[in-house]
């Protein structure tokens, strides 16, 4: 049953670890790409009202809403940085940065960090989550050559920066309102959509590639989904732990099947990197 249990929660690690990989494929520019995720995951939104049957009030829509426009704004950074310096770099840089980010804003927004021993654990999971980052980044100048013409670090890293504020004010917005997680999943998608919108008005966003990934935001609703049923099956600490070693399918997945270009040492950077994020995520995954 344990067993059953854990295979669960690899479900959202699948899901989430997927979505650059399925975005890649299905192509379109990074405003088709955003516009069709948050169209899926409107419609899980749509499913989560009807299977959970949250309590709505005005504080849960306004939260939910604004947290939405944050998280267009961290995916939509998201798919341009992975046009800018690639999936492989981006996803275990952005997680990273995302962590080292919230857990941050924990400590000093919530107190998170009470005791010794959250001190001296959460400690290690920032040094092994910026260690992470810093491999994860470093280049082989022996590859440029071989590099994408299209490859643009300073784009790439300027992309991150809002990505991840974004993505940590999506996240800090619902914790400091101490709303149900789950009656905000519909609002939150509204505001993800209307966030896309407005990215998207002026670049024509609306065809065949926005339609196709549209399966980009039901894949991360499935996450999503499965994400919720996991907790109580195995905590939150495994849950959120498993859910974020996602980045090794998007990172060495985007290297295999979308030919992302890495030399023998870039390789051996990612790795370590994409390593140390996970441990910097487990142990902040032991401290929840």
């Amino acid at each position: 049953m344990k067993f059953m249990a854990v295979l669960l929660a690899l479900i959202p690690a699948i899901c989430w670890g997927s979505i650059g990989l399925i975005s890649g494929k299905l192509g379109g520019t990074s405003y088709q790409q955003t516009l069709g995720m948050t169209i899926g995951a409107f419609l899980f939104g749509i499913f989560s009202i009807v299977y959970f049957h949250p309590q709505m009030t005005t504080t849960v829509w306004l939260v939910g809403i604004a947290s939405g426009l944050f998280w267009s704004v961290g995916q939509f950074q998201q798919f341009q940085s992975m046009k800018a310096i690639g999936i492989s770099v981006t996803v275990p840089v952005s997680t990273g940065m995302q962590l080292v980010c919230t857990t941050l804003a924990g400590v000093l927004l919530f107190n998170e960090w009470t005791t010794a021993r959250m001190l001296t654990l959460g400690s290690l999971a920032m040094i092994s989550l910026i260690a992470g980052i810093v491999f994860t980044s470093l280049r082989d100048k022996a590859g440029n050559a071989n590099r994408s013409g299209n490859f643009n670090m300073s784009a790439g890293v300027r992309a991150l920066i809002f990505s991840t504020i974004g993505y940590t004010l999506y996240t800090v917005i619902v914790n400091m309102s101490h709303v149900d997680s789950k009656a905000v999943l519909f609002p939150q998608s509204i505001g993800m959509v209307i966030g896309a919108l407005i990215f998207a008005a002026r670049n024509h966003p609306f065809g065949k590639p926005m339609v196709k990934n549209i399966a980009t935001g039901l894949v991360w609703g499935v996450g999503n989904f499965f994400m919720f049923m996991s907790i109580p099956a195995v905590g939150l600490a495994i849950s959120y732990s498993l859910a974020q070693s996602g980045i090794i399918i998007s990172t060495f997945g985007s290297i295999l099947l979308l030919g992302e270009h890495k030399t023998r040492r870039e390789m051996v950077y990612i790795t370590i990197g994409s390593i140390l994020v996970i441990a910097g995520s487990a142990i902040l995954g032991i401290l929840k």
